[in-house]
């Protein structure tokens, strides 16, 4: 991942824009482009309580404005103040259970928001491309324990994948009018269940996991035998950058998946490699949960962006997993900043022997 993997997006006319950079996966992708020495901007609602960007004090650190996505004018006069080049769209809701709490919220930010977004970005004529991320969550869920294609029917079963299926209609519909009346490029990108310190989210399964191993309190999992394909952010943002890259001079998939290779793991499976790696005991309660608010079974197919792009994840989960904690541990138990961490992180990843044969082969 040094520059020259990326010459394509380092040759752009102007900055890159994060919506939702004040997020887990926003944070974590300003790091990243500022390693590769790009200029970024944020557009955002404030930093949570406990959240990377605020561990991080990152508050000033870009240009960048906290506002609430739903509200077109702002979002409008930001993108048109700073002439994005690229938009890389997190912002979002994206919690199934609390979805459920406030559903026209989940889909107001998500649908509404990312109208706004695109509807901006094609005024003006200085945005080459939008970068969506959606989910496999996008996917018709029959049980058939397949895993997603990118051409496998969506349907969403709760109000936060619904609302992230209507966003995928909604880039299609703007792809439609791109292609009639010329606009930036629009890529879809959906992941499995993204993971790696500094992620503070409720209801998420690994910073549940950190509360209680910090407040040593007691455990409760819900649906143990339910799986999921869990990956490292850094191997999903390769991803996205990959596609960003190569879209800018050639035809690439505009849809893609990004996930891991290996079986998805259960919840239970994943409690035991977070806790072991962590290495204190704690206890632990196990609940399986019946309702229909969670699918018992996810995965996520990746072959069409190992071959378009030539990308494939660093991590196993299991890899994922214990880095995760291994991060946690370092800023909660060894002193180390979370800067320090994210630094080590990103160094680790770029300089691994799979990322090091990659820049090799783009540098000859």
């Amino acid at each position: 991942m040094i520059s020259s993997q990326f010459s394509h997006i380092r040759s752009i006319n102007g900055p890159i824009l994060i919506t939702g950079h004040t997020g887990f996966k926003g944070t974590w992708m300003t790091l990243l482009l500022e390693h590769l020495g790009l200029e970024v901007v944020g557009l955002s609602l404030k930093p949570e309580s406990g959240s990377l960007y605020e561990r991080l004090g990152r508050q000033a650190a870009i240009n960048e404005k906290f506002i609430d996505i739903r509200n077109s004018a702002i979002v409008s006069s930001f993108i048109h103040q700073t002439k994005p080049a690229l938009i890389l769209h997190f912002a979002a809701q994206s919690l199934v259970l609390e979805s459920y709490k406030d559903p026209r919220y989940t889909f107001e930010v998500n649908v509404n928001g990312t109208i706004n977004v695109l509807e901006s970005a094609f005024i003006g004529g200085f945005t080459k491309m939008v970068l969506t991320t959606t989910t496999d969550k996008v996917y018709a869920n029959t049980g058939s324990q397949n895993k997603f294609q990118e051409s496998d029917s969506l349907a969403g079963g709760d109000p936060y994948s619904a609302s992230k299926v209507a966003v995928e209609n909604v880039i299609g519909a703007w792809r439609k009018i791109s292609a009639a009346k010329g606009g930036p490029k629009l890529l879809t990108a959906r992941s499995g269940n993204v993971i790696g310190g500094g992620d503070y989210s409720k209801n998420r399964l690994l910073p549940d996991i950190i509360r209680a191993l910090e407040s040593n309190s007691e455990l409760i999992i819900r649906s143990p035998s339910s799986t999921r394909p869990w990956q490292h952010v850094l191997d999903s943002l390769h991803g996205y950058l990959m596609m960003i890259n190569k879209s800018l001079n050639n035809d690439v998939p505009e849809i893609l998946n990004f996930g891991p290779v290996d079986e998805s793991l259960t919840v239970k499976q994943v409690v035991e490699i977070a806790t072991s790696a962590w290495g204190d005991d704690i206890s632990i309660s196990f609940v399986e949960v019946t309702n229909n608010f969670e699918s018992n079974f996810l995965g996520i197919n990746s072959e069409l962006a190992k071959k378009s792009l030539g990308w494939q994840p660093e991590y196993t989960q299991k890899n994922a997993i214990t880095r995760t904690i291994n991060w946690w541990r370092q800023v909660l138990k060894e002193s180390s900043s979370p800067k320090l961490a994210c630094d080590k992180e990103i160094n680790d990843f770029i300089y691994s022997d799979n990322q090091l044969n990659e820049i090799k082969k783009h540098e000859k």
